[in-house]
């Protein structure tokens, strides 16, 4: 079995992963009406997710760095896979939250480490083709598994949701414990790498710049309903989804080969981010002109966002020679953070009074902030050695 045919194992557990981040917000109306309770406490199954995502993605990457990471691996999608069956089986809105905190604390854990392991798996030429495969399995499983865990839900209930989700979870880990080989282990971390990893210059700039991308990208994302309804009279936002979502599945299959034959990725996160900035600040403009344009911004916003991701997770490979899990995991950490602060700004902002067409500029002047943080940084930063997956030093 080649190297890149195993990251397709781990891309599966990504694919689930991403079905499971984002279903919930469509099964909110159904499941609240089905156990007895408001909307806006059931979201909150949303926000502990979300929560324990992203803290036990740094902390427990961290603290057993030295564990070998096909064992943490396999221990992390049983967690996650376990935690949605919990789900489907809860009888309250407790029983709820405590489910979710389980499958978040499983589904931050297992992107760090599948990141991580998907690099190593493969040759250095061939890096940034496997990172892309794993995101374009979230990617996918935003894409594809989202509508169809919807559909399901309207048809059958949410619980059938969410045992769809567990089969998938049980598939992936049976296929990763025949399959997935022994992955080759990072250096030790020390304790007090590990805890000012956030302030190493080479990690800390690249994380904040992915924060401020996931705060305009799928914060506005949450509210493009009302966007395109403001904007363009849009009251059938499906397609317009699908068009977003398709275009991450590009975006994200395409970015790997591209970093991997030029290896400018700080270049490329530039020209990306850009593409985003440009992309939401022109939507509400062009969805109330033409709505094919709508459809180009978002595919473009979509491929961009998404793709987005790939130069940056190579950038802190290359970067941070001793602690590449920990930064990863601190990285993922800030998209999901991101993606909280995000949706709850969109929100206040809308319960304040602003227009829901004026959600995109506000997104694409984030953006524009992340650009500026990843055009100062880029240029303050010295070219430093760096370490491939298997621990030894390369330089750049």
């Amino acid at each position: 079995m080649s190297a890149v045919r195993k990251v397709w194992l781990l891309t599966l557990g990504a694919f689930t992963l991403g079905l499971d981040a984002y279903v919930m917000a469509g099964l909110l109306p159904v499941l609240a009406a089905d156990i007895g309770t408001r909307v806006s406490l059931a979201g909150q199954l949303v926000t502990v997710f979300t929560l324990a995502y992203a803290i036990s993605a740094p902390l427990v990457a961290g603290l057993l760095s030295g564990v070998r990471p096909r064992l943490l691996i396999l221990a992390a999608l049983a967690v996650f896979t376990i935690g949605n069956g919990l789900t489907a089986l809860a009888p309250s809105l407790g029983a709820l939250l405590a489910a979710r905190v389980v499958a978040g604390a499983g589904a931050g854990v297992y992107s760090a480490l599948s990141t991580a392991a998907a690099a190593a798996l493969v040759p250095e030429e061939k890096r940034g083709r496997a990172l892309a495969l794993v995101m374009g399995g979230m990617s996918a499983g935003t894409v594809l598994g989202v509508p169809i865990g919807v559909l399901l839900a309207e048809h059958t209930g949410w619980r059938a949701t969410l045992w769809l989700v567990t089969a998938l979870g049980a598939v992936a880990l049976g296929g990763l414990a025949v399959l997935l080989p022994q992955v080759p282990a990072g250096p030790a971390v020390p304790v007090r790498a590990r805890l000012t990893a956030i302030a190493d210059r080479a990690v800390a700039p690249v994380v904040a710049v992915s924060f401020l991308a996931a705060v305009a990208s799928l914060g506005l994302y949450t509210y493009l309903a009302p966007v395109l309804a403001s904007a363009g009279g849009v009251h059938e936002v499906a397609p317009y989804l699908w068009a977003w979502g398709a275009g991450g599945v590009l975006g994200s299959v395409l970015a790997g080969p591209l970093v991997d034959r030029t290896g400018r990725v700080r270049l490329l996160a530039g020209v990306m981010l850009l593409v985003v900035t440009a992309a939401q600040a022109l939507l509400p403009t062009l969805a109330a002109v033409a709505l094919p344009g709508a459809v180009v911004a978002l595919l473009a916003w979509g491929a961009a966002g998404w793709a987005f991701q790939v130069p940056q997770q190579h950038r802190l490979l290359q970067a941070s020679a001793q602690r590449g899990t920990v930064a990863l995991a601190l990285n993922n950490s800030a998209l999901y953070l991101g993606s909280a602060v995000g949706s709850a700004l969109g929100g206040l902002a809308l319960a304040a009074g602003l227009t829901p067409a004026a959600l995109p500029w506000a997104a694409a002047g984030v953006a524009a902030l992340g650009l500026l943080v990843h055009l100062v940084a880029g240029r303050r930063s010295r070219p430093a050695p760096r370490v491939s997956t298997l621990g030894s030093y390369e330089h750049s």
